[in-house]
């Protein structure tokens, strides 16, 4: 950062609410320490925003971030009618509009702010594409621990200086909410810097910038020389950001995940963050406990599959808002399966294929675009006898639903046609060389073709193939140099946008996640989640995957 003699004061108001530090940490923290201030032009500065509230002649101005193409995040203080009162969820009151670092405008249209601190987030009426993102921290500052911030407000000569400033800033305390901080040398927030983001020496978003005394700030009493500002958190954010930010329209990844007799759903956005995971059954009702659970997603909704501890089959939607419907037994309109071991769900325009395990058989329904159940079919009657199934995965190819179907260590694939005739079951082996026994499989269906990924030898490699839609395979390719040496319990699998996810639950009760694009690079950076935050329950089981928009 620049040393504080070279660069003007800064801070936001103290006690109207309406401050904000400004200052940020460029991409290499040794040298954003010491050497000059960086250029607007270099990230993180390129995430910052200015922001004009209220119309011509009657505005007033704050700072604030890009979290991603269409959410910001800022002071909710901003917002507020009055200093001091809280700011309502929905549109603001006033015009607000955005202006990027490229100059490009936007008008904030949607407000959801928090309730335990000075912080909100607002959703922009046109996306910032071409930006980067300010990437929130995973932990709060230390004590001692310099930060910067950046914004567009006062300075100790300007009262509108049209462009953007920093400022250095030494953390003090913290608790659950704010941080309280020291500006170094003459460094302050001013008016105008309200909702500026404060960034840590990696260039990670730790706060918001709340109020401030703003001392040696232009139109501040001389006889006003604090530099001590507050700060809203934003690093104990990062799940609740990413929920908010889930109800944009457009791809984002559904996980369902068992765990113990409990099932959770999460949803993983395309900056790769998760949202927090939510216990199905206490949004969609209590059916007693879950064994296993397959997800589906039509258009924004998901929809969920789930096999109780009683056996019997259930169904839910998830909508776009959050919101559930409650557990349907889907053995009221499509019969009542008994011994009931697995089950795989894909969407293929608006009808829901489910296929399940009955006594070591494969079952197959359609739930109708009107919500109705068709009866359980044995596939047995037109694909031929299969017995002693002990793991299923579908996969919908332009309409057609492919399935897979293990037993005896092997793998089987069978094809239900749009006419919804079925072919025979054929050997995959034959097709795409040999492996050790199967324990575990996922599919995934990108246009007329479909991945398949297989888990063999206990768990400990783990393979990759693609059936063409002319119905050629290809050969199996082992992932094992990619992921690394893993034992793999069970592997979900969705055709998202133009990728293809992949989602691995380990024998250590992590989730190690990885993509293939449709460019034909093979299942690149791999991330590892040793938490998924909202699941108590332990062990991991079976995980599942699916698109929504």
């Amino acid at each position: 950062m620049l040393a504080p003699r070279l660069r003007p004061a800064r801070i936001v108001s103290l006690l109207s609410a309406t401050a904000v530090v400004a200052g940020l940490v460029s991409a290499a923290p040794a040298l954003a320490l010491i050497g000059p201030e960086a250029p607007a032009d270099q990230y993180p500065y390129k995430s910052v925003v200015k922001l004009t509230i209220g119309d011509e002649g009657n505005s007033r101005g704050c700072s604030g971030a890009l979290l991603d193409d269409n959410w910001i995040i800022t002071a909710a203080s901003c917002f507020a009618a009055t200093p001091g009162t809280s700011v309502p969820a929905g549109k603001p009151a006033l015009k607000s509009t955005v202006t990027l670092a490229d100059g490009r405008t936007a008008e904030v249209v949607h407000l959801v702010p928090r309730t335990d601190r000075d912080l909100v987030l607002g959703r922009l009426s046109a996306s910032a594409t071409g930006l980067p993102w300010a990437r929130i921290s995973q932990a709060a500052p230390a004590t001692g621990a310099e930060l910067t911030s950046a914004g567009w407000g006062r300075t100790k000569t300007e009262w509108v200086p049209g462009k953007l400033h920093t400022g250095t800033f030494t953390t003090n305390a913290s608790d659950a909410g704010t941080l309280t901080l020291t500006g170094k040398g003459t460094d302050s927030v001013c008016k105008g810097d309200t909702g500026g983001a404060l960034f840590n020496a990696a260039g990670q978003l730790v706060g918001i910038n709340s109020r401030s005394w703003q001392g040696g700030c232009l139109g501040v009493p001389a006889t006003e020389t604090r530099t001590g500002a507050i700060s809203a958190r934003a690093d104990n954010l990062k799940v609740w950001a990413a929920e908010v930010r889930s109800a944009t329209p457009g791809w984002k990844t559904e996980a369902v995940v068992q765990a113990g007799t409990s099932l959770y759903q999460g949803i993983n956005l395309p900056d790769g963050s998760w949202t927090g995971f939510t216990d199905v059954q206490s949004k969609a009702g209590n059916i007693g406990g879950v064994r296993t659970a397959a997800v589906a997603g039509i258009d924004d909704d998901t929809h969920v599959v789930a096999l109780g501890t009683n056996g019997r089959i259930y169904h839910t939607v998830r909508k776009a808002d959050g919101t559930w419907q409650n557990f349907g037994d889907v053995g009221g309109e499509a019969g009542v399966l008994a011994n009931v071991t697995q089950v795989s769900a894909v969407s293929t325009g608006a009808e829901i294929q489910v296929v399940v395990v009955s006594n070591g058989k494969v079952f197959h329904t359609v739930r109708r675009a009107n919500g109705t159940w068709a009866p359980f079919g044995d596939v047995a009657s037109v694909s031929g006898p299969l017995s002693g199934v002990t793991s299923i995965a579908t996969a919908n190819t332009g309409g057609e639903l492919q399935v897979i179907a293990v037993t005896g260590g092997k793998a089987y694939h069978a094809l239900r046609a749009t006419t919804g005739h079925w072919t025979v079951w054929g050997d995959v082996a034959a097709a795409t060389g040999a492996t050790g026994p199967v324990t575990s499989v996922a599919m995934a269906g990108m246009s007329t073709a479909a991945h398949i990924v297989l888990v063999t030898d206990n768990g400990t490699r783990q393979y990759h193939a693609i059936r063409q839609g002319s119905g050629a395979w290809s050969p199996l390719r082992e992932l094992t140099a990619h992921l690394g040496n893993i034992t793999v319990k069970s592997v979900g699998a969705a055709s998202v946008d133009h990728d293809v996810e992949l989602a691995f639950v380990t024998s250590d009760n992590r989730v190690v996640q990885t993509s293939r694009n449709n460019a034909g690079v093979i299942f690149t950076n791999p991330v590892t989640l040793a938490v998924l935050p909202g699941v108590a329950a332990t062990p991991l089981g079976s995980i599942a995957l699916a698109g929504t928009l």
